[in-house]
């Protein structure tokens, strides 16, 4: 039997591995789950599945928490510190799915335990790429993407080294404004950002893959997860998003992982690896899909692109800087206190006036993302003065 924790079990990838863990008692057992604020999914996942342990992310809610656990057996805890407790309790496999990076210290903790950790919190490795590698081997940990993007190159790379790749290409989806121009981006409303016309996901990495921001973000993570160089990683517009992703080798053979958009797909190969399972996903019917498309992607509409890139290829805390201003821009623009387009703005603005030392620790990471964030708040307050 395998152990399994879940942080942001509430969430629509936490949400996707319970559904398969619990279509197999037998194989799986599980630890830990953690949310954020939704306590009662929360008491009710932990119940059903029999967790050890539900931690709640804001301390406030432990008293609703432990109230909706009563008689159950299982412990609450709240906060920031039992996250990171729960996380080192030591499970087999651990879904790392916070959103943002909020889920950068319960995931080096993870990691530190060495254990399986299944990345599907792309903010933590993009901020603390290069940390978060290194403690992983360090403690001898696995670590698997589990981002759709990233886990078709993991299988496309199947029994062959790096050395033999001359490109990865990440496929993007070009969001629900591919083809609009940047005038007619203008107007846009956080209720149109979050239909993603092929995946169901939450409003943040919604919005992010609206602007593109989640495909740069992407670019970052591969550059850590698979280091060809920056310059042998390139993005592909497919607007059906049935090729997940594709790696290109030395004798121009492309292998390329396709499947119907769903996050269970991704999530079952993580879970069993190195073998495989079934699940209830839709198979492919090619037929009826009828045709593939292919496009460049435009980074003068599409801005995000070209900051990401930049960024990656500065590196040291230049990441993190970036992913934090995202943050604060992408959760003010569903506030709805700035528009669409002053999302990439207020990042490029905060990369134009702030940097900081090269990141030796996680605290020297979070105090980057914490000083970022207060020079977003600042452009914002004179963006909507």
């Amino acid at each position: 039997m395998k152990t399994v924790s879940i942080f942001g079990a509430t969430g629509s990838v936490g949400l996707s591995t319970l559904d398969l863990v619990r279509r197999d008692p037998d194989t799986y057992r599980v630890v830990a789950l953690t949310a954020n604020s939704d306590v009662d999914n929360l008491a009710t996942q932990a119940r059903t599945t029999g967790a050890q342990v539900a931690v709640i992310g804001q301390e406030q809610l432990y008293g609703a928490l432990k109230d909706a656990l009563s008689g159950s057996g299982i412990e609450a805890a709240a906060g920031e510190d039992a996250l990171v407790e729960a996380a080192a309790l030591g499970a087999d496999w651990t879904m790392a799915s916070i959103v943002g990076c909020a889920g950068l210290k319960p995931t080096m903790a993870a990691l530190k335990a060495g254990g399986t950790v299944a990345l599907a919190n792309k903010e933590s490795l993009v901020s603390a790429g290069g940390l978060m590698m290194e403690a992983a081997q360090a403690a001898g940990a696995t670590l698997l993407p589990v981002d759709s993007e990233h886990n078709a190159i993991f299988q496309c790379l199947a029994g062959s080294g790096l050395e033999s790749v001359s490109r990865i290409i990440l496929t993007a989806s070009g969001g629900p404004f591919r083809t609009r121009s940047r005038a007619e981006m203008a107007d846009i409303t956080p209720a149109q950002a979050v239909a993603h016309p092929n995946w169901s996901m939450g409003a943040k990495i919604s919005v992010d893959s609206a602007t593109m921001m989640n495909k740069g973000l992407e670019l970052i993570e591969a550059a850590y997860l698979f280091p060809v160089g920056l310059d042998r990683i390139e993005i592909l517009v497919h607007p059906q998003s049935v090729i997940h992703s594709m790696v290109e080798y030395r004798d121009c053979s492309t292998l390329a992982q396709l499947g119907s958009p769903d996050m269970r797909i991704p999530i079952a190969h993580a879970l069993a690896w190195p073998d495989r399972i079934a699940t209830p996903c839709q198979p492919l019917d090619l037929a009826r899909i009828g045709r593939l498309d292919f496009e460049a992607p435009d980074p003068e509409r599409f801005p995000a692109l070209r900051l990401t890139r930049a960024a990656a290829a500065e590196g040291g805390a230049t990441p993190a800087i970036l992913n934090a201003a995202n943050e604060v821009a992408v959760a003010a623009f569903l506030a709805g206190r700035i528009g669409f387009l002053d999302i990439a703005m207020i990042v490029e603005d905060v990369l134009e006036r702030y940097s900081a030392p090269r990141p030796d620790t996680i605290d020297d990471v979070l105090a980057a993302d914490a000083q970022a964030r207060r020079q977003a708040g600042q452009v914002m307050e004179r963006l909507t003065a």
